[in-house]
């Protein structure tokens, strides 16, 4: 939401970004990409977070020009997900509230702190389906709610025309290539991993419905024998609060079902992704639903071949540096052999790594601000 602030063109928008969790996933990276970004072009940039059971250390350090206010959210013992849910938005809106006045913008990026902050300018990342009625509910709000809507991609924009009949500005994700880029030279951060995993099929961002990881095992457990004998299955990445439990546990028998013996590594170190994700053979992304396809894009900045379920989105985001199946969910026939295929014989990396190279941080922080310019002047 845009408040009481300086004149347009004169000193620079005071912004508030807010985030619901100090951990890697993709929401939660890209506040902190583009918090810096904004920060090095003059803007202040303070940003919102909560703190979980004490957790008010950001993944990785933030560049101290950028201010943290990171609200204490201590763990409850039995809470299930929609109480966590509903108290995450008071707890987070609470304190928030006191200090909204300081700021012109008000940047919620997901559905918990965009509840917490209404009203206030939210990105929808991507759409997502919820089975706890408080987190639906909250997903709802968080769209229909807010004064002005970002998407980082024209895909998603569409879908939120479609579903709640709002027009949202379209703003690409950056995509921290050369971070990746060194990764495919740290020859002894890949040496690590080599040691510890051999060859592998690497898949970013933990066991969830949106992220068809049962996919994804039916695709890896149907591999030709050669193959699959010599790659094992690697997934990174945290969990969520969310309700994936379930889902998890579906995991977990299919596994067994199949015989495979995936390694799960949870949550990564900042400083160790870039390594796994070069020495990965290939990264698989079999989503169902994406908002850009950031793991892929940093994947192939890596030199690393990603192959990929066809969705509108990734085709827009990543166009034909990567390798399609256009198997619908719960289908993985085509999806094996393309990933049989790549596997076998790995294509040219250098489209890949222009493509990556051609979204930055810069570049999205310039469009997010001369939206809360023109936010600002409205």
């Amino acid at each position: 939401m845009i408040v009481s602030g300086p004149a347009v063109g004169t000193t620079p928008p005071r912004v508030a970004l807010l985030t619901y969790s100090t951990r890697p996933r993709g929401g939660v990276v890209h506040t902190l990409a583009l918090a810096e970004a904004l920060v090095a072009l003059g803007v202040r940039v303070d940003v919102w977070t909560l703190a979980r059971g004490g957790d008010a250390a950001f993944f990785r350090p933030v560049d101290p020009r950028v201010g943290v206010r990171a609200v204490p959210f201590p763990e409850v013992a039995d809470e299930t997900v929609g109480e966590r849910i509903v108290r995450s938005i008071a707890v987070l809106g609470d304190v928030f509230d006191a200090a909204r006045e300081a700021y012109d913008v008000v940047h919620a990026q997901d559905c918990i702190s965009a509840n917490a902050a209404l009203p206030c300018v939210r990105t929808v990342h991507h759409l997502d389906t919820f089975t706890t009625p408080e987190l639906a509910a909250c997903h709802d709000r968080a769209v229909a709610a807010p004064s002005d809507l970002v998407c980082v991609s024209a895909a998603v924009a569409g879908e939120v025309r479609d579903g709640w009949g709002r027009v949202a500005t379209v703003i690409p994700n950056g995509v921290d290539a050369a971070r990746f880029a060194a990764g495919a030279q740290d020859a002894a951060g890949r040496s690590r991993w080599a040691d510890r995993l051999g060859r592998y099929v690497l898949a970013l961002g933990g066991i969830e419905p949106r992220k068809a990881s049962l996919d994804l095992l039916e695709v890896y457990a149907a591999l030709p024998p050669d193959l699959r004998a010599t790659r094992r299955l690697v997934l990174g990445g945290g969990e969520t609060l969310f309700d994936y439990r379930d889902y998890r546990a579906a995991f977990d028998r299919r596994c067994a079902e199949l015989g495979v013996e995936p390694v799960v590594l949870g949550t990564l170190g900042e400083d160790e992704l870039p390594a796994l994700v070069a020495q990965a053979d290939v990264l698989a992304m079999v989503s169902t639903k994406e908002g850009f396809g950031l793991a892929a894009m940093e994947a192939l900045a890596a030199g690393v071949p990603v192959v990929a379920r066809d969705l509108p989105v990734l085709r827009e985001v990543l166009g034909d540096a990567v390798a399609y199946a256009a198997d619908p969910p719960g289908t993985t026939a085509a999806l094996t052999g393309v990933l049989a295929g790549v596997l076998s014989a790995p294509p040219d990396p250098a489209p890949g790594r222009a493509v990556a190279a051609s979204y930055t941080w810069d570049r999205a922080a310039r469009a997010h601000l001369v939206l809360y310019e023109r936010l600002l002047g409205r």
